[in-house]
């Protein structure tokens, strides 16, 4: 946290956009490739709503592994790509393997293997979607590491690598610079972590919100049970509170707001609350608050009077004092 109370890592995100490069294997999925890339291209679109006008998106690279223009996927559509690895001479944020409902390692691309671990060593962070796992296996990527990939192929990995620990049940496993996805549609819960670790959680939300997805699913959930559990019925008013929140942060917004909001007892509705996100709802609301103020002081042109106001501090003051608690407690 620096002295005037924004973010130290807030002030480091201004400057170019950063480059998210995809890898494609010969048979990747296309949902594997569209999904995420949809969810990181619009992230500028999502700052300029919110204001940030000093925020760094991202610039979408596809590569494939031969020179040809188009590449095509297991559904039969086509991807016009940037080119192949070879000939890419741009930066690397973050490395993304991507795979399909087939296997391939790799192996007998030649330097393939070699440029990814240079990539990997360059890159800020790099990871896979379904059995672009394998990939990174084969290069070495993976050794010692708890990682993921689609069920249907965990078995298989674990076999072929035994220095890996392969976990089938998370949809995704972050750890430090290396992120795993199951694949499928679980690639775009993987992007809207990276996000909201790079942009903040009230871009992740507008962006899944767009997306028409569910809130922040966690990499944790179990890739066998976590469409179950989503359909319950209990659950459904709460996809679309923290969006609410979000919208309507420059209101006072008490207990009694947000129950009413899901048609909910107060007593009942905070205990939910907790079930549902790990926090109290005004702790919820709090955070978001402080969240909001933190960028847009560090990525916006906006005076801090209206920086205040939008996200209902109601001053100045309460403001800065709120700041000050998080830049003395962390909290």
């Amino acid at each position: 946290m620096n002295d005037d109370g924004t973010s130290t890592a807030a002030a480091n995100w201004v400057g170019p956009p950063r480059d998210v490069v995809f890898l494609a294997a010969p048979s990747v999925s296309s949902l594997e490739v569209s999904g995420p890339a949809e969810a990181f291209a619009m992230a500028a679109a999502k700052l300029r709503e919110a204001g940030r006008t000093r925020s760094r998106p991202y610039n979408v690279h596809l590569l494939s592994i031969t020179e040809t223009a188009m590449l095509g996927s297991t559904a039969g559509l086509s991807f016009r790509v940037d080119g192949s690895f070879r000939s890419y001479d741009g930066g690397i944020d973050t490395l993304l393997v991507v795979g399909g409902l087939d296997v391939w390692t790799g192996l007998d691309e030649p330097g393939l293997l070699e440029w990814i671990r240079g990539a990997a060593r360059r890159s800020r962070r790099f990871g896979s979607i379904c059995t672009g796992a394998f990939v990174l296996a084969a290069a070495g990527l993976l050794d010692h590491q708890r990682v993921t990939t689609h069920w249907f192929f965990c078995e298989r990995l674990a076999r072929e690598y035994p220095l890996i620990t392969v976990d089938p049940e998370p949809i995704f496993i972050r750890a430090e610079k290396l992120s795993t996805a199951a694949g499928v549609t679980s690639g775009i819960d993987l992007a809207l972590s990276l996000i909201e670790e790079d942009l903040g959680l009230d871009i992740s939300l507008r962006i899944a919100r767009t997306l028409v997805l569910y809130v922040r699913r966690p990499g944790w959930q179990s890739q066998f049970s976590s469409a179950l559990a989503l359909q319950a019925p209990k659950r459904v008013s709460f996809r679309e509170l923290p969006f609410w929140i979000l919208e309507n942060l420059q209101h006072r917004l008490s207990v009694q707001d947000l129950a009413e909001k899901v048609a909910m007892s107060p007593r009942n509705f905070s205990r939910a609350f907790v079930d549902e996100f790990g926090v109290p709802p005004l702790k919820f609301v709090t955070q978001l608050r402080i969240e909001m103020a933190l960028r847009l002081i560090g990525e916006s042109d906006r005076s801090r009077a209206e920086i205040a106001r939008e996200c209902g501090f109601g001053s100045v003051d309460a403001m800065s004092r709120a700041l000050d608690r998080v830049r003395q407690t962390g909290r």
